[in-house]
């Protein structure tokens, strides 16, 4: 195999010279070596030149093994220009063209140069290439921390989509290989005045790997801890791509990992994981937020991957993690105080898994196959050489009364407990076993928001809530982010909860459920359930996919929004053969009588729409054979009648509130157009029409006699009170002729009193009216002047006939 030493593709001879501030050197490259200067200061003015007929510029790039004159037109172009030396290494499928080789002999005139010495790496199709660093060791560093020794190397992963960084390392680690697919490179960083120190990293044909790129570490026998991280940090993993590192553990060794600095990206498709896959044993596969596993069995592979993340919105975070694994011996015995005292329901129980298993648990200095530590205890644990998949850990209690009186007043919360990090496992399920008095009902309530069933079309993504009769069947499976406001069953029930995949339950601020006992119901089983809109709601018979007991029945209480309606389609029903009684699907309104659907066993289940809050009421009979079980797909949607309904109403509204408006002003028009009726009785003879602000005065004290309006009774009354105060009438019911007198007021002039005159019809003038308006002329037809009348037999000729009041009562 050829090695490539530095100081053989550097150059074969030099010859340096400074004349008049310029720098020249005489290069001649080594076959199949590129050597690239280039500036490293932006805008300056130092070029470098070659060739005979002296091209300057601020890059040159030699490639072939022919002598070179290069000239740089600045005293110092070391502060300017820094130097890449390239070289080319290619692997068949079974060896490669050279070795990395680093070392100083010879190089000294580019001491004061920025240099990087790079080797591009190349494998077979489908084939990695590996590079051995057992001799000198790696440790991978993060991107701004300098190495002790100022020797820094760089790995890099050409791939499709661009180039991955898989790490930047410097000397002395437990990081003994590295293999990367199909190609990349490997290149060590050396500043200014920085000797190189002699070593060399042995290339050869990698393993048919399927990730980005495999680290092997060998930990060390001792206690000790490393700092990895993934691709490209602390910038973002490559989307949807997988890293490997690969861990040596000595005899007696246990490992232990955790995540460190974790961003998470929004995944489109998959989801990130952390995979551990060692001999003889199962994958284990768990989220990066999950407790990570002790490992003590031997060396393990941990693969990280990543799902196609979101990268649609800018600034979306993307995948990045710093893993630390800690390593040390396995035969430390753990010790684990278990303190339940704030845990009145709940027990812990342990339980060892395997046989084969070298775990071993002890209570109390017992070793035991099960141990269950009681609720409102405190108990000593310890555990030697137990891994996680070695211990099933899981808790459960007893919730319940023998008569109402004496159970609960108040719901119960039903919480993930928070357990001692010194268990050898997490919490796997959580058990609370509810047991109402006899006949009684047991109502669940969700803390974090309505409930829905595990179906298909309809998963649940994260914790599963599992609600079972005594006898074992499954009433259903739940989970929260649905329309179930509470759910009632009439018997006792255990409510599990658990993590899809068998991952470990976390504990939450709110309880997941609350519980409580209370009396009899009609049903078996009764959910209330508030759709919403927008958003289909599947609901299946209890425990389905097993049919329903004979003569089970069971209830929805829906609750619509305002002005929606519900659309109901029946689908995946499975119908039995009935020995006794029928099964029923029944729709009803809530209030009303009147079913609004029924089918039966023997008849089809065509979906129907109700407009109001109703129930959904479903029963079995006694089955010959078969099952029944339905899913109902429950959706909102407009209720078109109401609308019209109310279209309507609010249609004749607003023609009745048109109409009201157009006779108000038709009417308000006419009272403009009409005049007040007004009776006066005026003595003293003064004429005045209405309209006018206030009457016309004769003289000062005759105000007295004008009324705006009088009755008759009014009228003569005061004739029969003033005539009497005059004497010319005498208090007797029988009418009396008027006589006519002459009195004398004080200013002289007489006056006939005690008789109606007409100014219309004497020829006797008023006095004169003052100056108006035409239309305040018009002769008050509706005005008349009352005049009093005389006996029929004693009718006296100068009144003229009577006349009736007007205007009167």
């Amino acid at each position: 195999m050829h090695s490539s030493r530095v100081t053989a593709f550097l150059f074969f001879y030099y010859f340096f010279l400074a004349v008049s501030g310029v720098q020249r050197l005489t290069l001649t490259p080594d076959r199949g070596t590129t050597l690239n200067i280039s500036s490293q200061v932006k805008g300056s003015a130092c070029k470098v030149c070659s060739g005979a007929r002296r091209r300057c510029d601020t890059t040159l790039v030699l490639k072939d093994s022919t002598p070179v004159v290069v000239e740089f037109d600045c005293r110092r172009p070391e502060d300017v220009f820094r130097v890449e030396i390239i070289r080319n290494i290619e692997c068949t499928t079974k060896s490669c063209s050279g070795d990395i080789i680093q070392a100083d002999s010879g190089l000294h005139l580019w001491l004061d140069f920025h240099r990087t010495f790079t080797w591009n790496l190349k494998a077979s199709v489908l084939k990695a290439i590996q590079v051995d660093f057992s001799k000198v060791g790696l440790r991978q560093m993060s991107p701004s921390v300098n190495c002790p020794d100022r020797h820094a190397y760089t790995m890099k992963a050409f791939q499709a989509t661009g180039t991955v960084v898989i790490g930047k390392y410097c000397r002395a680690g437990p990081i003994s290989s590295a293999q990367i697919l199909n190609e990349g490179s490997f290149s060590l960083d050396a500043p200014p005045g920085l000797k190189l120190q002699s070593d060399q990293f042995g290339v050869s044909v990698g393993e048919e790997i399927k990730s980005l790129a495999k680290i092997t570490v060998s930990l060390p026998h001792q206690s000790s801890s490393i700092e990895l991280l993934s691709p490209n940090f602390p910038e973002s993993f490559p989307d949807d791509d997988v890293m490997e590192w690969y861990f040596h553990i000595e005899a007696k060794q246990k490992a232990n990992v955790e995540f460190l600095n974790l961003t998470q990206p929004r995944c489109l498709k998959k989801e990130t994981a952390a995979e551990y896959h060692s001999k003889g044993r199962e994958a284990l596969v768990l989220r990066l937020t999950d407790t990570q596993p002790v490992q003590n069995r031997g060396d393990f592979t941990l693969t990280l991957r990543n799902c196609e993340m979101d990268r649609r919105r800018a600034g979306s975070p993307g995948l990045s993690v710093k893993i630390k694994v800690s390593a040390s011996r396995a035969s430390s015995q753990v010790l684990c105080g278990v303190d339940l005292r704030k845990m009145k329901v709940l027990s812990l129980h342990l339980e060892r898994l395997s046989k084969a298993s070298e775990c071993e648990m002890k209570m109390n200095s017992v070793t035991m196959e099960k141990i269950t530590v009681p609720s409102g205890s405190v108990t000593q644990l310890s555990f030697q050489d137990c891994l996680p998949n070695d211990v099933l850990v899981t808790a459960s209690g007893v919730i319940g009364c023998t008569q109402l009186k004496d159970c609960p007043k108040s719901p119960v919360p039903l919480s993930v407990p928070s357990l001692p990090s010194c268990l050898p496992g997490p919490l796997r399920a959580v058990t609370w076993a509810l047991r109402p008095p006899l006949h009684g009902t047991v109502e669940l309530t969700s803390s974090i928001g309505p409930l829905q069933q595990h179906l298909p079309g309809q998963p649940c993504n994260d914790s599963i809530i599992t609600v079972s009769e005594d006898d074992g069947a499954t009433v259903g499976h739940f989970c929260p982010q649905g329309a179930i406001q509470k759910v009632q069953i009439h018997t006792k029930i255990s409510v599990t909860v658990t993590r899809k995949g068998g991952q470990a339950l976390r504990p939450a601020v709110k309880p997941l459920l609350m519980a409580s006992l209370k009396e009899e119901i009609a049903e078996r089983y009764i959910f209330t359930v508030s759709p919403k809109r927008d958003k289909t709601v599947l609901l299946a018979t209890p425990g389905w996919p097993e049919g329903m007991e004979s003569y089970a029945t069971v209830s929805w209480i829906m609750s619509l929004p305002p002005k929606m309606e519900a659309h109901l389609m029946f689908f995946n029903i499975s119908q039995p053969k009935c020995a006794n009684r029928h099964t029923n699907i029944r729709v009803q309104r809530i209030g009303s009588l009147e079913e609004d659907y029924s089918r039966r066993e023997d008849e089809e289940a065509e979906e129907t729409s109700v407009a109001e809050n109703f129930y959904l009421n479903m029963s079995n009979c006694m089955p010959e054979r078969g099952d029944f079980k339905v899913i109902t797909e429950l959706t909102l949607q407009k209720n078109m009648m109401l609308v019209t309904i109310v279209s309507v109403v609010a249609a004749l509204v607003l023609l009745f509130i048109v109409v009201l408006v157009v006779v108000c002003f038709v009417i308000k028009k006419k009272k403009k157009k009409l005049e007040h009726q007004v009776s006066i009785y005026n003595p003293n003879g003064t004429d005045f029409r209405a309209g006018h602000n206030g009457f016309p005065k004769s003289r000062e004290d005759n105000e007295s006699h004008v009324y705006a309006s009088i009755e008759d009774t009014l009228v003569y009354t005061h004739l029969l009170r003033k005539g009497a105060e005059m004497g010319v009438y005498t208090e007797s019911d029988t009418y009396q002729p008027f006589m006519e007198q002459t009195l004398v007021s004080k200013d002289g002039n007489t006056m006939e009193v005690a008789v109606y005159q007409d100014y219309l019809l004497s020829d006797q003038q008023a006095p004169p009216l003052p100056n108006r308006p035409p239309s305040h002329n018009q002769a008050l037809v509706d005005n008349v002047i009352y005049q009093s009348q005389p006996s029929l037999d004693e009718h006296s000729a100068k009144m003229g006939p009577r006349l009736e009041p007007e205007g009167g009562n």
